[in-house]
């Protein structure tokens, strides 16, 4: 998850607002007047309930809304038998600028790409990011499918796979993605709210229980890899209220086939503003949760010696009657992307065990935890 007055981290249009900013060079000490009233600059569309997805259409860009994000995070295992976290998130935003610019230079799109992969027998979490403009070959996000491109970044749908490279500086992967299950569709059919008022909202479906194989290079060495993975696809022209500082997310694939998505957006005091969730069953029947129906009840907190941000990187989790308490794959897993959004966010892998089976350590399944807002709150554009 990952939103139009802040930083993403999981998504984002805030993360994506931030890097507008980072590469227009501009912030603006006021609000600017609305774009549709401004000459030569389109408004952006906006997220409308009963509004049902359409595959593969929306599998694909949607140029007209100003923030967008394709999500893939998961657990990879070696032959050796390690476990490691990885994630790559490509973010499409659209700048707020004169469409009567005829230069071809004219950034009517950006294309931010972070990635990384959580290395608990190194104590490293090995990470990248980019930025550049739409165009010229370099980068895009194509309308009607998934076909992501940034330098030596790709993500690409085929047929019933997603395949995905990344080739950073320090560490890379080449992975095939293979779908075992249809997306999700979160909130109502995909309309996903953020806040009290319907306008705080995003289109939001994931593909849980993605089955994984493939490469990783750390360190100049090559490994092969399995596990499974989970991506989500939003996208946003207004996704937090002036009200939001934050939020935290996750995404848990459950041991079974089962999956579970739930994230809560935070106030300036640190509460609760917001709340949402979708429970799908092993057999397909899938369960739609609103704010009274989910908790996250921080545990153990863990400062960064590098930014002093504590997150908790513990927590309890209640979904209705599910709860869960997820631990870390390792403390530090926080991204400084200050040079392509501006953002500073935790984003890890965790494993989720039965909160209600009192000493026993029963594993419920393993996931992603995202957290925003905690150094500073999001300032969306």
């Amino acid at each position: 998850m990952n939103p139009v007055r802040g930083l993403p981290g999981l998504r984002a249009v805030w993360l994506c607002g931030l890097a507008l900013l980072s590469a227009t060079g501009t912030a603006a000490a006021t609000e600017p007047p609305p774009a549709a009233a401004r000459a030569g600059h389109a408004p952006y569309a906006d997220v409308l309930p009963g509004s049902d997805l359409e595959f593969p259409r929306d599998h694909g860009s949607h140029d007209a809304f100003r923030t967008e994000w394709w999500y893939v995070t998961g657990w990879l295992r070696t032959a050796g038998g390690e476990e490691l976290g990885f994630q790559v998130t490509f973010f499409r935003t659209r700048p707020d600028i004169d469409t009567r610019n005829p230069s071809a230079f004219t950034p009517r799109q950006l294309i931010i790409g972070h990635a990384a992969l959580s290395d608990p027998a190194r104590g490293r979490l090995w990470k990248a990011q980019q930025i550049d403009r739409a165009g010229f070959g370099l980068a895009e996000a194509a309308t009607g499918d998934t076909r992501l491109r940034l330098g030596r970044w790709r993500l690409e749908r085929r047929g019933q796979r997603y395949d995905t490279t990344v080739q950073a500086e320090e560490f890379g992967f080449t992975l095939q993605l293979d779908r075992s299950q249809p997306p999700m569709l979160n909130g109502d059919r995909g309309f996903s709210q953020k806040g009290p008022a319907p306008l705080s909202a995003s289109h939001y479906y994931s593909v849980p229980q993605l089955r994984v194989r493939g490469q990783i290079e750390r360190g100049g060495r090559r490994e092969a890899v399995t596990g499974e993975a989970w991506l989500d696809h939003e996208w946003s022209s207004a996704y937090l209220d002036a009200q939001a500082s934050g939020w935290d997310w996750i995404g848990i694939n459950l041991e079974g086939g089962g999956a579970l998505m739930a994230f809560r957006i935070r106030d300036a005091a640190g509460q609760t503003r917001w709340a949402a969730g979708s429970l799908r069953q092993p057999d397909g029947r899938q369960r739609s949760f609103g704010p009274r129906d989910i908790e996250f009840r921080p545990g153990r907190r863990w400062r960064s010696p590098r930014t002093g941000v504590e997150y908790p990187v513990e927590f309890r989790v209640r979904a209705g009657e599910l709860e869960l308490a997820l631990q870390p794959l390792m403390d530090d897993q926080e991204s400084d992307t200050r040079g392509s959004t501006g953002a500073i966010y935790w984003e890890g892998a965790v494993r989720a065990f039965d909160a209600q089976a009192g000493g026993r350590r029963t594993l419920m399944g393993r996931g992603y935890l995202e957290l925003t807002g905690y150094g500073t709150p999001l300032i969306l554009p």
